[in-house]
């Protein structure tokens, strides 16, 4: 915006003495080209942030649908491997049944040959 400060003196001039007419026509002057925002400037501002949210709004989003399909997958991979640690846990138990029934069996069979022999001891 550019100031005619001949034509404000001179209008000043008409209610205040000449050194006051320059002095304000100055400070105005300068206040016009210091970096005062117009209705303007303001108005790209906000049309700038408003253009800015929408963008940030849209990454949100598609961060958000990337989120819980990461989401998803993992609970998807979590259920996959707790069901084969379930298969591997059922595995090894069934091992550990089988093995404790050969020992139980293992020891009926000594603890009866052991009877067995000291009945035979003692009938002779």
């Amino acid at each position: 915006m550019n100031l005619d400060t001949l034509r404000m003196a001179k209008q000043l001039g008409a209610y205040f003495p000449p050194d006051q007419s320059e002095a304000l026509t100055e400070a105005l002057a300068n206040l016009v080209e210091s970096d005062l925002a117009t209705k303007r400037d303001l108005k790209e501002l906000e049309v700038s942030l408003k253009r800015d949210i929408e963008a940030l709004r849209s990454e949100t989003k598609e961060m958000e649908a990337a989120l819980r399909r990461d989401l998803k997958e993992l609970e998807a991979s979590l259920k996959r491997d707790l069901k084969e640690l379930e298969l591997r846990l059922e595995v090894k138990i069934a091992e550990t049944k089988a093995e404790l029934i050969r020992w139980v069996i293992g020891a009926g069979f000594l603890q009866t040959a052991l009877i067995a022999a000291l009945l035979l001891k003692l009938v002779k």
